[in-house]
């Protein structure tokens, strides 16, 4: 699931309008959720059978990542039914979604931070 070579087409598309949906979801119905913290949707992973959805945030700052993530998974239900109003027209079901948070940027920083030492 992790390749993306290896992902269909159909999977391919089903993951960006997930990752479209969330975002404008994340700046807009669910704003009290991720207020005073910049939400970005890096990836989405959605399985074969279109069942699972993995969704990768990358929270700045990153300080603010625990708390965000805890709101986020503890809202996840809200965010699943208002995904599936959107979605309603493409998919038959709405795919259960689990977030993941996306630290590489976090990564980077501290790779930055060390090589200026």
């Amino acid at each position: 699931m992790e390749n993306i070579g290896n992902e269909s087409t159909r999977q391919q598309k089903v993951a960006r309008q997930i990752q479209k949906d969330i975002s404008e979801l994340f700046l807009k119905e669910c704003a009290e959720l991720v207020r005073g913290v910049i939400v970005s949707v890096t990836a989405v992973r959605v399985s074969p059978d279109l069942e699972y959805a993995r969704i990768y945030l990358s929270i700045f700052p990153f300080a603010k990542h625990e708390e965000i993530m805890a709101k986020v998974e503890a809202e996840n239900w809200k965010i699943r039914k208002l995904l599936g109003a959107r979605l309603r027209n493409q998919l038959r079901k709405v795919p259960e979604i689990s977030f993941f948070l996306d630290d590489s940027l976090e990564y980077i920083e501290n790779i930055d931070n060390l090589l200026k030492k």
